[in-house]
């Protein structure tokens, strides 16, 4: 069974923001009231995953040598249009 949200009206979160927001960090959602009403919700934003950057596969990846070679593109070109290409270029459709 869940709990009853926590409540706050507007004068008691004006004074305990702090609190609420730390409430909130811990995944807790938490009503805002003015005059007994609810007016507000507030929740937890959804964390983001922290990512290094560019070049965090720097030396980690190898390409064959013939990566970009015509042989490579075309074949890669066939897969992509599908089993009934004709095999041009793809600019004359």
């Amino acid at each position: 069974m869940n709990e009853p949200l926590a409540s706050y009206n507007i004068h008691d979160a004006k004074t305990q923001l702090s609190r609420i927001i730390e409430r909130v960090e811990r995944g807790e959602e938490v009503i805002i009231s003015r005059a007994g009403t609810p007016v507000a919700k507030v929740i937890p934003l959804p964390r983001t995953t922290r990512r290094p950057g560019r070049g965090m596969l720097r030396g980690q990846l190898e390409f064959a040598d013939d990566w970009d070679s015509p042989e490579v593109n075309t074949a890669i070109e066939r897969e992509f249009l599908g089993a009934n290409d004709t095999g041009g270029t793809g600019t004359d459709r």
